[in-house]
């Protein structure tokens, strides 16, 4: 079935109109970030599958494919029809033909949410201090305390030193303890510019007595001052008190209520689930992941509340449909909705009831029930391994003499496979990217099964792993590169990286697809 095509300038009035659509964008991570339109989300063909009912779980909602001009999106745009997706469209020329027809592309991830952050510190003025400025204050005794605004594993990663790990979205929450002198100086910071600033007005937003500063540029700032980051640091908030609960509460619920954000019921969600087929929801429970674990509203999907106000476009693929955040307190779901309205989404609501009352036991996700080979067998058998993990996972660790590639070009990569021998899968997805390559591989004749349990099987078998990026079928372009993780000139990287953060708010001017309102 040919799929329907919209040129770019119909494309765009979709986007400026207010009836709800997704803009998919299905090529890698790194053509993505090279160039793209500003409010497309980014969904890989070769994880389609994986990524449809989460960013689109409405199978009426109008969806527009784009790529780089080649056949992806075709290819995607079948994908979609098997999958049961009824209102599908091509951008005719994608991301070329937006060019030519005079419009904005852009560079980077997450770049609404990053602009975002450039225009709440124009607009709202919020206050920054230079790392020397920070450094000086520190040495000289200054009561003064750093908060990192990032989740515990970038934080673990590196960090500003003394530095207590409170994400953004746990800011409010636990500021009382672990700041509860309101002479103190707060300073948050984050690897570089937007979650320092929305850390910061989140703490002026929600009313705190002491002097806050975002620090400028983040641990990127910190080492062009020729300071030290410190590695492995275990400091983050605990528990919230009393105190700390009920004023958290108290401003939270007064922030929500200035930001227009909308409180609701079981009851109310019920009847918006009932409506699911006809209007888009989501439903994010804001708590930390392993609270989430541990128990959470029936068909909620984990989403720390600092994260999905930094990466929108990874959680929220239709702007126009309506968003349900959850947690215990409503602290943390009225904060991040907060956000959210300025953020520009239209329907954004709180439950009232505490998640914790109406949780049910989180399921990891299940083993997929395709054929499997267990890993002794496929190793003594002889079998090829084929690894569909992210490029990311793959390098951490491998089974040893694995290939690695794509699975949205399993296909091509046949050729690149020792020829005769039955081919075993993994990836990090429990085994359902696999289990997809095996009825593609099938399709053309080779046999092919799920490596049963993954790495973690092969693991336990005893097998050898490897480490590094040796096996490569396809070039590795499934996740951006960022300016810590680059070799050759990592400090023009860094310093490229800020630079275009800086510039978001004109380009977004210029581009005019999205308007953001923050509180000032």
């Amino acid at each position: 079935m040919a799929s329907r095509t919209i040129d770019a300038a119909e494309l765009r009035n979709v986007i400026l109109g207010s009836a709800e659509h997704a803009l998919l964008d299905v090529r890698e991570a790194q053509e993505f970030v090279a160039n793209h339109i500003l409010t497309a989300s980014n969904t890989p063909l070769s994880r389609l599958e994986m990524a449809m009912p989460r960013l689109v779980p409405r199978r009426s909602t109008p969806v527009v494919l784009c790529d780089g001009g080649d056949d992806l999106a075709v290819r995607a745009a079948e994908v979609l029809e098997k999958l049961g997706y009824r209102d599908i469209c091509t951008l005719q020329g994608g991301t070329r033909a937006w060019s030519h027809a005079g419009f904005v592309l852009f560079e980077g991830s997450n770049v609404p949410s990053k602009a975002f952050g450039e225009i709440v510190e124009i607009v709202c003025h919020t206050p920054a201090l230079d790392a020397e400025e920070v450094k000086h204050r520190v040495d000289a005794g200054d009561n003064l305390v750093i908060l990192d605004s990032r989740p515990w594993d970038e934080y673990r990663d590196f960090n500003i030193p003394g530095g207590i790990d409170c994400p953004n979205s746990e800011l409010a929450y636990h500021v009382r303890d672990l700041v509860p002198d309101p002479e103190t100086t707060i300073v948050v910071n984050c690897a570089g510019r937007t979650r320092s600033i929305i850390g910061c007005q989140t703490l002026v937003n929600a009313g705190v007595p002491n002097p806050v500063f975002a620090l400028r540029n983040g641990t990127i700032g910190w080492e062009w001052a020729g300071l030290e980051l410190e590695r492995g640091a275990d400091r983050r908030h605990g528990e919230a008190s009393d105190v700390a609960r009920n004023w958290a509460q108290s401003q939270c619920e007064k922030l929500a209520q200035r930001a227009g954000v909308k409180l609701i019921d079981c009851e109310a969600l019920a009847a918006w689930r009932d409506e699911a087929d006809e209007v888009s929801l989501y439903v994010f429970d804001v708590r930390e992941p392993e609270e989430f674990a541990f128990g959470s509203l029936a068909g909620a999907i984990s989403a720390q509340g600092t994260q999905l106000v930094q990466a929108t476009d990874e959680y929220l693929a239709v702007r126009e449909g309506r968003i349900v955040l959850v947690d215990d307190t409503g602290v943390r779901a009225r904060m991040t909705a907060s956000w959210l309205k300025q953020l520009g989404y239209p329907h954004v609501a709180v439950l009232e009831d505490d998640v914790r009352d109406l949780a049910e036991l989180f399921v990891p996700g299940e083993q997929t029930s395709a054929a499997c080979i267990a890993p002794q067998t496929a190793c003594d058998d002889g079998w090829t391994l084929l690894d569909l993990s992210s490029s990311t996972t793959y390098r951490a660790g491998h089974p040893q003499g694995a290939f690695w590639g794509l699975r949205s070009r399993v296909g091509e990569m046949v050729a690149g496979l020792p020829a005769g021998r039955p081919v075993a899968i993994l990836d990090d997805e429990h085994g359902h990217l696999a289990a997809l390559a095996v009825s593609e591989l099938a399709r053309q004749g080779i046999e092919a099964r799920v490596l049963s349990e993954g790495l973690s099987g092969w693991r336990q078998a005893g097998l050898v792993v490897s480490v590094g990026g040796e096996g490569m079928l396809s070039a590795m372009i499934d996740t951006p590169d960022m300016p810590f993780d680059l070799t050759g000139d990592p400090e023009a990287a860094k310093r490229a990286y800020i630079d275009w953060e800086l510039q978001l708010p004109d380009q977004i001017k210029r581009d005019g697809l999205l308007t953001f309102e923050p509180l000032s």
